[in-house]
C-alpha cells in the first residue's frame, strides 16, 4: 500500500500556500509595515559606515477558518473550532437560530469528511496525517459528548453525538467492503473447489489488512482507542459469520478440511505472528466457528481420515502377502531382508495424526484416527503367523524382515505415544511382542534340534572331556551363521536369546544328568570344565554381537557350587544364586547339590532352608528370570 503524506495534491491549493503539513496549521508572514497608510515601520537610512540596517522581521499569526481547516484537511482543528462555537452558543442567553443552523451544517459536513479518511485507512489512498487529524477531532467529539454528560445535561438536537460508535459503523462497513472484495484473490484451478477459493481469499485479506493496521495505521491513534484489537474483533466477526454460513450446507471433505485448517490451524497461526500477538487479545476472540457446527466437521474429517488409513493399511498388507504366496524374497538392504509393512504404515500414520492435531486443534481427538490399529495389527499377526505355520521356501527371509517391522511397531509406540490413544497403544504393545516370540522360536528351533546330540553329552561322564562340549560349541558356530538376514538390532536380540537358551539347555542337562562328582577332585574338575565352558560361550556370543554378561555368571556361579567343599562358604554361594535369580526352586538346589556325592542329606536341608531365609529378606533384589525355564523331570 501507498501512505499519502500531507502534500498531496487533494489538501489543495490553500494548503500549500500556508504551509500544507498538518504540522504547520499557523505561522507567521513577514510584516514589512506597521501603522496606517502603509508607512515604514523603521527608518532605513544608512549607518555611519554606509550599510542600510536588515530590518528585523516580525511574524504575523494567519488564522485558519473552519473551512479553510477543512480543505488542508485539519480536521482537529475543524472540529475544535465547532465545539468553541458550541460553547458559545450554550453559554449564550439569546439561542441564535442561524448560527445553530450553521453549526449543525458543519458538523455534518466534518462528519462526513472524517468518515471518508476512516474509509481510506486500508487502501493506498491512506494519508497519514489526515487519519491521525481524525482520529483526534473524533477524540475530541467523544470528550465533549462527555462534558454534557457531565453537565447532567442532554445535548442539544443540533449537536451531533456518538462519534465513537459512528467511528466504528464506519470500520465495520469498511471491513465488510474488504472481505466482499478480496484485493488478492485465490487463482482459481480445477483442484480447488469456489468455497475453498472464497475462504482463502477471504482469509488472506484479514492476513494483509491486519498486518497493515499494526504496522500504518495503528501509528494514527491514541493507545486507549486500542484500534488493532478493534479490527481484530471486526475481522473475526465478519469472518466468522461467513464461515458459519459456509459451515450450514453439506460440505465435500475437502471443503471440510479448508474450514477446519482456517479454524484450528492458519487462523491461530496467523494471530501468533510476532507482528499482532503484542497488540491483539486473542483469549477475547475466541473460535472462528462454535462448538456445534465445528463437530460434525470434525468428524466427517476424522471419519474420512480413519477410512483411509484402514484401505491403505489393508492394501500394504496384500501386497506383502502377495510377494510371500508368489514365492518372492523380500527386498535387502545392506545385506539384511527388510519389510516396507511397518514403514509405510508408520509414516502414514504419523503424517496424519500430525496432521490432523492442526487440523481439529486437538490431540486427543487426532489420535482417534488410530484407533483400529489393534484390529490392524491382529492381521499383520495372523499374515506372520501362517508365514511360519505353511514354512516355505520363503518363510524364513519374510520372519527375518518381519521382525524388523515388529521392532520398528514397538519403537514408534513407546517413543511416539503422543500418536495413539492409551489403549490402542496398550494392547498393541502386548501383541508384538508375542510376534517377536513366535519368530524367534520358528527361527531357533532347527538350530536346537541340530545342537540335541551335543546337548545329551552334558551331565554325562562325557562332559568332563572337552572334546564333547567342542562339538557343541562348534555346532552353535556353524547353526549361528543361519541366523544372518536380518538387521542388526534384531540380530542381536535374536542371538542373546539363542545364547540365553543354549544356557539353559545347559544347565538342565547337567542337573538332570547322572554324572556323580564323588570327591574334592572330581568336583574341581567340574568346577574347571564348567568355567571353561562358560567362557567359551560367552566369547563366541559376543564375537556374534551378544551383550549377554549374565549368562556367563550364572554358569561361573553354578561352578563354584560344585568346587566349594566348606558348608557355610556353599550356603553362601547359593544364597548370592538365589538372591540373583528368585526363580531358583527347592528342586534346582536339590539336583545342583546332588551331583556333589560327599555332601549328606542333612546338609543339602541346611542349604536349602538357609536360602529359603534370605529369600525372604526385604533386600533380595532380582534381576531377571531364569531357573523358570530349566524344567526338571
Amino acid at each position: 500500500m501507498r501512505v499519502r503524506s500531507g502534500s498531496a495534491e487533494s489538501i489543495g491549493f490553500m494548503q500549500n500556500l500556508r504551509g500544507g503539513a498538518a504540522g504547520g496549521r499557523r505561522f507567521r508572514l513577514p510584516n514589512f509595515f506597521r501603522g496606517n497608510g502603509g508607512q515604514p515601520a523603521a527608518s532605513t537610512s544608512p549607518t555611519t559606515d554606509g550599510h542600510i540596517p536588515v530590518l528585523e522581521e516580525e511574524p504575523q499569526e494567519v488564522i485558519f477558518t473552519f473551512e479553510e481547516h477543512l480543505e488542508a484537511l485539519h480536521f482537529s482543528e475543524a472540529s475544535r473550532l465547532l465545539i468553541e462555537r458550541e460553547e458559545a452558543q450554550n453559554e449564550s442567553e439569546a439561542r441564535n437560530e442561524k448560527e445553530v443552523n450553521k453549526l449543525a451544517a458543519d458538523y455534518k459536513t466534518l462528519e462526513a469528511l472524517v468518515l471518508q479518511t476512516l474509509s481510506q485507512s486500508l487502501t493506498g489512498e491512506i494519508n497519514i496525517e489526515a487519519l491521525t487529524s481524525a482520529v483526534k477531532a473524533i477524540s475530541q467529539e467523544m470528550e465533549q459528548d462527555q462534558l454534557w454528560r457531565q453537565r447532567d445535561r442532554r445535548p442539544p438536537a443540533w449537536r451531533l453525538t456518538s462519534w465513537k460508535k459512528r467511528h466504528d459503523s464506519a470500520l465495520r462497513r469498511l471491513v465488510e467492503e474488504r472481505m466482499d472484495n478480496p484485493s488478492m484473490p485465490v487463482a482459481e484451478n480445477g483442484r480447488r473447489s469456489s468455497i475453498q477459493t472464497d475462504v482463502t481469499s477471504m482469509g488472506r485479506q484479514l492476513k494483509d489488512d491486519l498486518l497493515w493496521v499494526v504496522e500504518v495505521v495503528n501509528r494514527c491513534y491514541p493507545p486507549k482507542m486500542d484500534i488493532c484489537h478493534l479490527y481484530a474483533k471486526l475481522y473475526h466477526e465478519n469472518f466468522s459469520a461467513r464461515l458459519k454460513k459456509i459451515a450450514e450446507f453439506v460440505l465435500s471433505d475437502s471443503d471440510c478440511m479448508i474450514l477446519l485448517r482456517w479454524v484450528n490451524e492458519f487462523y491461530p497461526e496467523l494471530l501468533r505472528k510476532p507482528e499482532l500477538a503484542g497488540e491483539i487479545d486473542t483469549e477475547l476472540l475466541g473460535k472462528l466457528l462454535p462448538k456445534e457446527l465445528l463437530e460434525p466437521l470434525e468428524e466427517q474429517y476424522l471419519s474420512k481420515q480413519k477410512d483411509e488409513l484402514t484401505t491403505y493399511i489393508g492394501r500394504v498388507l496384500e501386497e506383502a502377502k502377495e510377494r510371500w504366496d508368489k514365492g518372492e524374497m523380500p527386498k535387502k538392504e545392506d545385506g539384511c531382508f527388510v519389510g516396507t509393512v511397518a514403514y509405510d504404515v508408520i509414516q502414514l500414520i504419523n503424517g496424519m495424526v500430525t496432521s490432523a492435531e492442526k487440523v481439529v486443534g486437538d490431540r486427543r481427538k487426532a489420535q482417534s484416527i488410530t484407533c483400529q490399529l489393534k484390529d490392524l495389527i491382529e492381521r499383520f499377526r495372523t499374515f506372520h503367523n501362517d508365514i511360519i505355520k505353511q514354512n516355505k521356501p520363503n518363510s524364513k527371509p519374510f520372519v527375518k524382515a518381519n521382525l524388523g517391522c515388529i521392532e520398528q511397531f514397538s519403537d514408534v509406540l513407546q517413543k511416539k505415544s503422543h500418536l495413539f490413544p492409551n489403549d490402542v497403544r496398550e494392547n498393541c504393545l502386548l501383541i508384538l511382542p508375542d510376534m517377536k516370540q513366535t519368530a524367534h522360536a520358528y527361527l531357533l528351533k532347527p538350530i536346537h534340534e541340530a545342537l540335541k546330540p551335543h546337548y545329551r553329552k552334558v551331565g554325562t561322564s562325557d562332559w568332563l572331556n572337552k572334546s564333547a562340549f567342542k562339538k557343541l560349541l562348534d555346532g552353535v558356530k556353524d547353526e549361528l551363521q543361519d541366523l544372518h538376514g536380518s538387521n542388526e538390532s534384531c540380530h542381536q536380540k535374536l542371538t542373546d536369546q539363542l545364547y540365553e537358551e543354549v544356557t539353559v539347555e545347559y544347565v538342565k542337562r547337567l542337573l538332570r544328568g547322572d554324572v556323580k562328582l564323588k570327591d574334592k577332585e572330581q568336583q574341581l574338575k567340574a568346577y574347571n570344565t564348567m568355567r571353561d565352558n562358560a567362557e567359551s560361550l560367552h566369547s563366541l556370543f559376543t564375537s556374534m554381537g551378544s551383550k549377554q554378561e549374565w549368562l556367563k555368571e550364572i554358569l561361573t556361579t553354578i561352578a563354584e557350587v560344585l568346587k566349594l567343599q566348606d558348608l557355610p562358604a556353599i550356603q553362601m554361594q547359593v544364597v548370592s544364586l538365589g538372591s540373583a535369580y528368585p526363580d531358583l526352586s527347592d528342586r534346582h538346589v536339590s539336583a545342583l547339590l546332588k551331583l556333589k556325592t560327599n555332601l549328606s542329606k542333612a546338609d543339602r536341608r541346611k542349604v536349602k532352608e538357609t536360602l529359603t531365609d534370605a529369600l525372604k529378606e526385604p533386600s533380595c533384589v532380582a534381576t531377571r528370570p531364569f531357573f523358570s525355564a530349566v524344567q526338571l523331570r
